[in-house]
């Protein structure tokens, strides 16, 4: 036991994969926000603890059938030449979510009166259970791409219960914000419809780098942050030393 806790290929196997798991979870954290949003403020963050505790039982639980997730990627059915798997229905249903959730979102914003039209209009179970079904989506490719890498079980374990702290710790911070600044919201779910798009072109085999699309979403948050300072500035002259 020792010796395989002082292996250096034990720690590196599980730097990569904490550090995967972290950087696929950002969308979720983008999902995270808007979906909770729509509870009242005093019930939002339990939402999400709950939600995403729920949620590392369902990862941890896909992880103890390795050979089901391996069978994830292999042709159940063919429509002409098309072979289409469970990875790709799965990735496919959550993509096209994901599309409704942002178009509608985004519409009711602009439409339905915005934030304080959202707010205490969900069911807490209902949310907690978009919170479990969409981590789900949102992982499969990470587990998969985990099982790939390695077949010890304990590593993978213990990376997706770090990725999943640092989820819950960020949470409140990145959905204050998100909430708090409705540009930014509005960019948040320009994100959902950029990621329902992504997962829906890799269901149909039309795969996209994540990093450009990581790139994408940096690249929109930089200039956001520009925007939110440029407005910070005006009202500061506006309103004068105080």
């Amino acid at each position: 036991m020792i010796a395989y806790l002082l292996d250096p290929q034990t720690w590196a196997a599980f730097a990569t994969l904490t550090v995967l798991e972290i950087v696929l979870g950002i969308d979720n954290l983008v999902f995270l926000a808007i979906t909770s949003a729509r509870l009242p403020i005093e019930k939002q963050a339990s939402a999400r603890k709950i939600g995403l505790i729920m949620a590392l039982v369902l990862r941890i639980g896909l992880l103890m059938t390795l050979s089901w997730i391996a069978a994830l990627t292999k042709p159940v059915f063919t429509v002409g030449t098309f072979e289409v798997s469970w990875r790709d229905l799965v990735l496919g249903l959550g993509g096209l979510y994901l599309l409704y959730k942002g178009v509608m979102e985004i519409h009711e914003s602009i439409e339905g009166g915005g934030e304080h039209g959202t707010k205490g209009t969900a069911s807490y179970a209902a949310v907690i259970v978009q919170i479990m079904i969409l981590d789900l989506v949102f992982s499969l490719d990470s587990i998969i791409t985990a099982v790939g890498m390695t077949n010890n079980l304990p590593v993978m374990v213990a990376a997706i219960v770090v990725a999943i702290l640092v989820m819950m710790f960020a949470a409140s911070a990145v959905s204050g914000f998100i909430n708090n600044h409705p540009t930014v919201k509005m960019l948040a779910l320009a994100f959902l419809i950029l990621v329902g798009f992504v997962l829906v072109a890799d269901a149909g085999h039309f795969h996209i780098e994540r990093g450009y699309l990581y790139f994408a979403i940096a690249f929109s948050i930089g200039v956001e942050c520009l925007n939110l300072l440029m407005r910070r500035r005006h009202q500061k002259r506006e309103n004068g030393p105080t």
